[in-house]
């Protein structure tokens, strides 16, 4: 590994414990919630339990012809498993002999994720065939693809991996800053496209090849120092259509011509979490958990909802006529897509939801940080 890349990983790991050396300042307290009688129905389905989930936990949402819908999901003390989507019903699971810092990517075979120890791991069916080091830490999910696994680590090098034997067949390396974020980054298919965060810029990547088609900025750094210039764009994502929209880490939220490698809008504001966008609007939080939605369109401000600052909320997920975030508390609020206003609160095990909720059809899997697991229905 080049001097280069130990360095920028080493000073990603050095932002990541300034970040937790940090949290001993007071916070704001948490926005007490208010009262709320229900405009919309939705009850638990089904609850598992995994070990803890310390990580930026990404999970990966499939369709098998065996088995409809599938989540997969993993803990950081190695355990990855697969569930069937309407049922909870165990379909595999497995180790990696090792704590799991990034994952997880699957294509509803292979499933892959990346451990502290900087291997690489791939499973078919709860077994693990392959295991390959890396050259330096990865946060972001692998992608799992046209028979190939990409991984992107947190010194932004980019490489593909035949997902039958682990081959090497590419590696992408671009022009790096010497400071870096240790956070989920984008890592995401666009038809016959790879795409890839580069810090601010969202770039556009042969994925046969591992050659530039197109690289486009998100957000402009800005700041006093390379802390305050930190701007990785950030998992989740949302495409729709040939858009592609995103968060920049403290900087901004835009949308990209994914087919033109072209930026659409783009709208200065903080957050540190990803976003959810449909055709009409692209929804996030922002640093003080003041949630705004903005025209997919045109990137103006649709509506805004400052009844949850400071409740640590999650990425969201949007699905029929909500908004859905998680919080520190375990809660899951819906908000009305169309003014924000609140329509229903349903509740896990009062641990964090860190990760944004996914869906597969008609089922919502929310993960929470003790490693609940709790499928819920909206009505």
């Amino acid at each position: 590994m080049n001097s280069w890349r130990r360095a920028a990983g080493w000073l990603a790991l050095a932002f990541a414990a300034t970040l937790v050396a940090c949290s001993g300042t007071p916070k704001p307290k948490p926005t007490p919630l208010e009262p709320l009688t229900p405009q919309i129905g939705g009850r638990q389905v089904w609850s598992q339990r995994i070990g803890k989930v310390e990580f930026d936990l990404q999970v990966a949402v499939n369709n098998t012809a065996s088995s409809g819908g599938v989540f997969t999901v993993a803990s950081s003390d190695g355990t990855v498993i697969a569930l069937q989507a309407d049922s909870g019903s165990e379909l595999w699971r497995a180790n990696v002999d090792g704590q799991i810092s990034a994952g997880v990517g699957s294509d509803g075979r292979y499933a892959a994720v990346v451990t502290r120890s900087n291997e690489l791991v791939v499973i078919d069916a709860g077994r693990v065939i392959w295991r390959v080091r890396l050259g330096a830490r990865v946060a972001t999910a692998p992608l799992v693809a046209g028979e190939r696994v990409f991984v992107m680590s947190v010194d932004r090098v980019v490489a593909a991996f035949d997902v039958l034997d682990g081959r090497s067949l590419w590696v992408l390396r671009r022009p790096s800053d010497p400071l870096t974020l240790a956070k989920a980054g984008v890592l995401a298919s666009f038809k016959d496209t790879l795409l890839a965060g580069q810090g601010p810029k969202l770039a556009g990547v042969d994925p046969l090849h591992g050659t530039m088609r197109w690289e486009v900025a998100v957000a402009t750094p800005r700041g006093a120092n390379e802390v305050e210039r930190l701007s990785d764009l950030l998992a989740p994502i949302s495409r729709v259509g040939n858009v592609v929209c995103a968060r920049a880490f403290q900087n901004a939220v835009g949308c990209v011509n994914a087919d033109r490698g072209t930026i659409v809008w783009t709208r200065n504001v903080g957050g540190n979490q990803g976003i959810a966008g449909d055709g009409q609007v692209v929804v996030g939080a922002d640093g003080s958990d003041r949630i705004t939605a903005w025209n997919a369109t045109t990137g103006d401000v649709v509506w805004t909802n400052d009844k949850l600052l400071y409740r640590e909320l999650s990425a969201p997920l949007l699905v029929g006529r909500t908004a859905v975030f998680g919080d520190l508390e375990g809660n899951l609020h819906f908000l009305a897509r169309e003014d924000g206003s609140p329509l229903l609160r349903l509740t896990t095990d009062a641990s964090a939801i860190t990760t944004a909720p996914a869906l597969s059809d008609k089922t919502m899997l929310v993960v929470t940080r003790s490693g609940g697991l709790f499928a819920f229905r909206p009505e």
